[in-house]
Order: structure tokens, then sequence, then C-alpha cells
């Protein structure tokens, strides 16, 4: 995933480039006190910080750019920690390849491009061609090797519901890596070493959908133009036109975009859920199970159903303000078996094999790893009549793999549980409460209380208290 979009302050009729929404901070406290990882949303204000969450969110989230200034050598000693040049060297030995891991590229006449060689990556022939072509080097989801932005990640995927990514950017004096462009993320950058020069211009799509690069005498002027300093932060909403360079005659820049909400808007969630929703419709509704016009297939225009189609979608509108379970088709599953398992320090035992006292009836047990975990309702295909029934899928990412996190195309694979639609009270019992009693599930014998609390705990899902 690459870095992602922005909006500018005030009115938006600026005449000249004018400064972001910026916030200046003194030097505060030592290298422990930079980032809080108590808890999700702890983690999150302790990275903007001094911006409150509820000002950011009212003010900023998807609507125009905040920059935070920081004068701050702690802050900056932090960042430079996560990543810097010197480190590409050790993480070449360890068998990285053009394309896949790192891309290597430079800005020539507002174009991209792309100086790759084939295969493997070796250092000296990448350094070489950082330090003589002045190329950009970007590091691919970087937190595949880097702890510290596994922790990051880990806790900023927690926080939003949604993958988050990163990519490192590092690009010699005097050149640029990218020419203007604008994502379908939203980004938040963290300059790392050095100085980088931005610009930033007005949307051409708001909340892009996608990927593009703009000609520059399509974007006008910058709207908002400043230079990040190591320690400082920047976040802008997707579909945001920027580029940025590093100024001449200075050091390297290194800045890391992490970036999140791809595919993650109302119209995605509408289409992953609209089919359960039609599916449930039609079991009831005489009208849904009709067949269509013959031939319609084979119209060039569908006008003549339109006025149809608009009557189906208000039935299900009405339908949908007393829906209690939203069956989601890929969204939730998607979200993961693709995230990044739960930091931590040695192998990870504790996640794929379950430890303390076997649940039994007289039991009481606590659900763990809640943020790592999605019940979700969906279809079940039975192999030997093939007939469809809703059953409670229970995904988690206790197991998922930080190698192959945000790459893409490599294959991934689902871990969880099934459960009948019966199941679905007791279950939020043990989802709702801090504990809650085994023999108390409403369940209608004590031999599937039993069966539901082993299964979730051989999961590593829940423990006994």
């Amino acid at each position: 995933m690459m870095p992602k979009k922005a909006k500018p302050t005030g009115n938006g009729k600026e005449e000249g480039s004018v400064p972001c929404k910026q916030v200046k901070i003194e030097a505060a406290g030592g290298p422990s006190s930079i980032l809080n990882f108590e808890s999700p949303s702890d983690l999150f204000e302790s990275l903007i910080s001094p911006i409150k969450t509820e000002t950011f969110f009212r003010e900023f989230w998807e609507k125009k750019p905040l920059l935070i200034q920081r004068d701050d050598p702690a802050v900056a000693t932090y960042y430079r920690s996560l990543f810097r040049l010197s480190d590409l060297k050790s993480l070449c030995s360890w068998g990285m390849y053009y394309g896949r891991d790192i891309n290597v590229c430079r800005c020539v006449n507002g174009k991209k491009k792309v100086l790759n060689k084939d295969g493997k990556v070796h250092f000296l022939q990448l350094r070489k061609d950082f330090d003589q072509k002045r190329a950009t080097i970007q590091f691919h989801q970087p937190q595949r090797f880097k702890d510290e932005l596994w922790r990051i990640q880990e806790k900023l995927e927690c926080y939003f519901g949604s993958l988050v990514g990163s990519n490192v950017y590092i690009t010699p004096a005097g050149s640029q890596g990218l020419p203007p462009h604008y994502d379908d993320v939203e980004v938040f950058i963290l300059q790392l070493e050095g100085e980088k020069h931005w610009c930033l211009y007005h949307p051409t799509v708001p909340l892009a959908r996608e990927y593009s690069v703009e000609a520059e005498d399509r974007i006008g002027r910058p709207t908002h133009e400043f230079t990040l300093k190591p320690g400082d932060f920047l976040y802008f909403p997707r579909g945001t036109i920027h580029q940025a360079d590093t100024p001449p005659g200075l050091a390297h820049s290194t800045h890391m975009t992490i970036s999140t909400y791809q595919n993650n808007s109302w119209g995605d969630f509408l289409l992953d859920t609209m089919s359960g929703l039609v599916f449930d419709t039609a079991k009831e509704d005489l009208e849904f199970r009709a067949g269509i016009p013959r031939q319609l297939l084979l119209q060039v225009e569908a006008t003549a159903v339109a006025t149809r189609l608009s009557g189906f979608l208000r039935t299900l509108a009405d339908r949908l303000e007393g829906t209690k379970e939203l069956l989601s088709a890929d969204m939730k599953k998607d979200f993961v078996m693709n995230r990044l398992p739960p930091y931590h320090m040695g192998d990870g035992s504790e996640f794929s094999t379950p430890g303390g006292q076997l649940p039994r009836l007289d039991s009481t047990v606590r659900l763990q790893f809640k943020d790592h975990t999605i019940l979700t309702v969906g279809l079940h295909q039975d192999q030997s009549d093939e007939t469809q029934e809703k059953m409670i899928y229970i995904y988690h990412s206790l197991k998922n793999r930080r190698e192959t996190h945000m790459m893409g195309n490599e294959e991934t694979e689902s871990h969880g549980l099934r459960f009948p639609l019966s199941h679905m009270d007791a279950l939020k019992q043990i989802w709702g409460h801090p504990a809650v009693s085994v023999k108390n599930l409403k369940l209608p014998t004590d031999e599937e209380k039993e069966n539901l609390v082993l299964s979730l705990w051989t999961e590593c899902l829940i423990q006994v208290v």
C-alpha cells in the first residue's frame, strides 16, 4: 500500500500555498514516553499528541491535513530507530527481492521511472543506484521485519478495525521519487531521517477509491507547502494530491507512511452486506423469487426495469430497519485473515497452544484477544444436499503469519470456528461480559455449554478465571 491523501484546511479558496494546520511541541520526556502501548486508543492518541482523538476525528479525519512539527530530540531519536538507511544492508542479507520487497525509482519530467533490477537485491548495487542515479528506495511493509513497527501497526489495526500497511521511502538529496499523485488510503507520515519538502494540492477526487498520477498542469498551485524534519508527523485523507522531494545540499531523507482504510467505505460495506440481505428477504418475499422478464439479459438498456428495482430497494430498506445481524460476505473475514497477529516477544506459543485449566461446567471463563477476534453470521453450504443455512463464524488472527502481512499475492489461511445460529445468545454472553459462568450460558443442555467453551478454549480464545 502506498501513502494516501489530504484535504486543504480553511475554506478552500486560498490563492497561494498556505501552511497546514500546525502544532508545535517542545521537548517532553524520554524515549519511553514517546508512544503509549497500554491500549489501541492510548497508542493512537500518543501518536497524534498533543491533538486529542476527539478533535482529530471531528476536524481532520477524511477532511483536511494535519501537520505536527516537533522540536523534540527524544521523538526524533525514537522515530529514527524505527527504520534508517543503514538498516538496508542487513535486510538485504536476509533475501530481499525487487518488486516484492523493494522498488527503486525516480521522478523524471513528471513521470515515475522504475530502476529495478531482476531477482534478489544486492546492497552494493542498491547503494550504487541510490548514490549515482539519485534513486528513491521504497521498502514495502517493513513491519514484517521490524519488531517495533509490528507492535505499532498491530495496535493500530485493533484501533481502526482495518488493515494497516506501511512503506519506507529513502530519497537522496536533490531528488524526488514519485510524481504528483493521490492514493486510496488514509495516510500518516513519520519523518525518520533528514528533511522532506512536501506540496499538497486540492483533491480532484475527494476520498478517492483508487490510486492515480496527476499531471502537473492539472493540479494547480499547492494549497499547503512545508518541510518535515525528524520527529514530525503529517496526516492527510485519501484523495489528496501530493508530491515530496529531498532538498538539495542536505543529507538523504527517510520517511515512513502508515496507511489504512483502503476499501473500507460505506459503499464497500453495502456491497458486502447486500447479498445476505437479499438472500434473507427472498426466503420470505415471493416478489424477490419471481423470474426476471424474458430476454432481460440480452437488452442493452435496463431503464425499463429501473422502477421495479427501486421498489425492491425500498423493500430492502424497510427490512433493514429491524435487522440485528447482517450477513458479511467478505469484509470481516478478509480483515481477520490478512491482519497482523498479536505482538509478542517470545515464540508465540500462547496463541497456538491452549494453556491453563480446562474449562468445565462449573468454571467461570473470560474472552481473551477480543481485539483479534471477529464474530459474524454467514451462509454455510452443505456439500451433501447443496442447501444453504446461516451459521455463526468466529475468525481470529492469533495464528496469522507476520511475514506475509500486506503482501497481497501471498496465500493466507483463515483460523476459527463455526457454530449453529442457536449458539448466538451464549456467544454474546461471553463477548459482552468480563467473565461468565459456563452453567449460566443460554444453551439448552449442559453438554452444549461444555462443548462451546471447550471449542473456544482449544483456539486459545477463552481462559478459566
